[in-house]
């Protein structure tokens, strides 16, 4: 009886793209079985913390708190320059500049919240909602500000929002490291040979994905806010690039700054983010 992996990743089009080819069984899941599930950035996060996945996209913000036990996969990750989250307003918002004023954050682990702690620390009251909910409640006037990851990103100016800050530009100003958003991660109390198929599963669904993108869009719309297939290729082509296929040493000096950045604020274990090597 083969190995069931109990694998979670998000819902946004990158990770859909990515892993067509391992939900399809387009790719050999060399010898293992996977129990996937589907969820909202926050969810996983939730839901690792949990203990509740073997295998998981999560943001890095929350890796760090399980860098003791889990380790970071060298293929899976969103990580790049010009991706970070932005921070929007309504048309007449202005900056963040007191407690009085409210910003929405896309879940408590998620790297966007740990962006806006960074550069906005105490500025504002802080509050935790699903992602797809932060513009509506922009357009509504129920906060002031909102800081925005997924599709939003490319679709904020038919919203008549406007942009404060791209949180994303301002982490590559100061640190010269692409932005490093979210990854999978794999339970250290696996094998290193079971990790290890785990990589080689989920390195051949991307270069499928890759190599057939048109073939991946039936899975991309059934779980994406945004139906439209351009944006949806827009996001691939956003996410999805050579440090998704393999961080590499780039990738590695990233996780290393954030982690140095993390723990500066007192967040994270104090272990650094660790790339399996098999």
């Amino acid at each position: 009886m083969s190995r069931i992996i109990r694998l979670g990743i998000s819902t946004c089009p990158n990770d859909t793209f990515a892993f067509h080819g391992l939900i399809s069984r387009a790719v050999d899941w060399q010898g293992l079985t996977f129990d996937v599930e589907l969820l909202d950035i926050q969810q996983l996060n939730e839901r690792l913390l949990a203990g509740d996945f073997d295998v998981a996209k999560t943001s890095f913000h929350a890796a760090l708190s399980l860098a003791d036990d889990y380790v970071v996969l060298p293929s899976g990750s969103a990580l790049g320059f010009g991706v970070g989250p932005l921070l929007l307003s309504a048309p007449a918002g202005g900056v963040p500049t007191g407690p009085e004023q409210l910003t929405l954050c896309p879940g408590r682990h998620t790297t966007a919240a740990l962006l806006f702690s960074l550069f906005h620390p105490r500025t504002t009251r802080v509050e935790h909602v699903v992602f797809s909910e932060i513009m509506p409640a922009l357009e509504a006037g129920r906060a002031d500000f909102g800081v925005c990851i997924h599709e939003g990103r490319f679709t904020w100016q038919q919203h008549g929002l406007r942009l404060v800050e791209d949180l994303g530009t301002r982490w590559e100003t100061e640190t010269g490291c692409p932005l490093p958003l979210g990854g999978i991660v794999a339970s250290r109390a696996l094998p290193n040979n079971t990790i290890a198929a785990v990589q080689r599963v989920i390195h051949d669904s991307l270069l499928l994905a890759l190599g057939d993108r048109d073939a991946a869009l039936p899975t991309m719309r059934a779980h994406a806010q945004e139906h439209d297939d351009a944006v949806l290729m827009q996001h691939v082509d956003l996410y999805v690039n050579e440090w998704t296929v393999n961080l590499g040493p780039v990738g590695m000096r990233a996780l290393e700054e954030l982690s140095a950045r993390a723990a500066a604020i007192g967040l994270g274990t104090g272990r650094r983010l660790e790339i399996f090597a098999s």
